[in-house]
């Protein structure tokens, strides 16, 4: 559908002005309102929450960027006015359900777009499906619930469990076959998606030959992992994969620089996500892998009009490059103005049928949607990220944007680094 690199316009700046103005005279306490003209005839109205405080805050302001950044390339793609009512959920799934009912009793409102975590994620989905509204939410990778709750309304532009796997494989592929560890390490969290992820990737990797050597569960929120550990060490694990809470994921390198142990590669999915991966660990946190959803590097699907965007909005510093969530919220918002744009209408069920049957080209690639609101299997190549001198680069797939380096490995001893 539409490629969105284009300069940024005269209008795109007027829209961005309105912004500020609007923000300024909002009567909705704790609201934040980007775009439009306050809710009037015409206007597409969108609700949305995100952690700005609370486990999720380090994240969730990357997030809100993104999504101010979408309505404003919304407002200068679309006929009609976009107004943004996004309120703090303090990373609570009640907080959700409460801001989105405030919202949505408050104003007409024809759209929700989901917070971060599966957790508040699928809050925000749960009552979008209670009140018959397109609900676009991103950084979940959870199938389950995809499969499990009859979703008609959901829709998740953003890797799952199976495009995560298949990553992983890739990512691996690009080490030449002689030089290829074989040995893979699952820590799996006590947690569906822990279970699902892990599953996965056993699977995915042992039908190309992998070795799975050792897979052993943990509960979330431990701050013990010198069992794992030495379970790893015993068992020889060369590829070490897991998906714990970024302050697991944190405690645990710390206790592998502690224990004098590491494999060759580790991906911490969602883990090592934040900025405070770096802040916390700084090198010790480098080579790393995460699977963020959206990675600098990437490049067509609007990568080109988001980095320009950023710069000019909240700027970057010398060698710092933009966070991923910004890249992921994004995402959602070129969805929602595709459907939209599908539409030719903001009635519920013509949104709803957009979503269903278009085909969608954003930031993270180009897919469409199954009717329960899954990715297209196949049709999206989860990008790798790795840390590196402080930010997080696109490893996988090969690309060559801005932010994109060849995968660092193996990851050397402690002694070595």
């Amino acid at each position: 559908m539409v490629d969105s690199d284009v300069p940024q316009s005269r209008r795109r700046y007027l829209k961005t002005l309105g912004a500020v103005g609007a923000v300024g005279t909002s009567g909705l306490a704790g609201c934040t309102l980007i775009g439009g003209s306050g809710g009037g005839e015409g206007t597409v109205t969108i609700a949305a929450t995100v952690p700005e405080t609370g486990q999720f805050s380090s994240l969730g302001n990357a997030v809100k960027q993104g999504y101010e950044l979408g309505v404003q390339t919304m407002n200068e793609e679309l006929d009609q006015d976009v107004e943004l009512i996004m309120q703090d959920d303090e990373s609570d799934a009640e907080v959700v359900r409460q801001n989105l009912n405030q919202i949505t009793s408050d104003n007409q409102v024809d759209m929700i777009w989901g917070s971060f975590s599966s957790l508040l994620v699928t809050a925000g989905s749960a009552f979008a499906e209670n009140q018959g509204l397109p609900f676009i939410g991103a950084f979940f990778a959870f199938e389950g619930p995809h499969r499990n709750e009859g979703y008609e309304w959901t829709y998740s532009p953003f890797p799952k469990s199976r495009d995560v796997a298949r990553s992983t494989r890739g990512l691996l592929e690009l080490i030449p076959e002689e030089e290829r560890p074989t040995n893979v390490g699952l820590w799996e969290p006590n947690s569906g998606w822990g279970n699902e992820q892990a599953q996965y990737w056993e699977d995915t990797l042992s039908s190309a030959g992998y070795d799975v050597v050792m897979r052993e569960t943990f509960s979330l929120g431990s701050q013990d992992f010198s069992s794992l550990i030495s379970q790893s060490e015993s068992a020889n694990v060369e590829v070490l994969l897991s998906t714990p809470t970024p302050p697991g994921g944190i405690t645990a390198i710390n206790q592998m620089q502690s224990n004098n142990w590491s494999p060759d590669i580790v991906k911490f999915v969602r883990a090592a996500d934040p900025t405070a991966w770096w802040s916390a660990l700084g090198e010790k946190g480098a080579y790393a892998c995460m699977c963020p959803g959206w990675v600098p590097g990437l490049t067509g699907g609007g990568n080109d009009t988001l980095r320009t965007m950023y710069e000019e909005e909240y700027g970057l510093e010398e060698g710092q490059l933009i966070r991923s969530p910004v890249g992921g919220a994004y995402n959602v918002a070129q969805t929602a103005m595709q459907a939209l744009q599908g539409a030719d209408s903001t009635d519920p069920g013509d949104v709803q049928s957009a979503l269903r049957s278009e085909e969608f080209e954003t930031v993270i690639g180009t897919f469409s949607f199954e009717d329960n609101g899954l990715p297209a299997e196949g049709e999206l190549t989860a990008p790798t990220g790795q840390w590196w001198e402080g930010n997080q680069h696109t490893v996988y797939p090969d690309v060559d944007g801005p932010g994109a380096i060849d995968f660092q490995y193996p990851i050397p001893d402690w002694s070595e680094r």
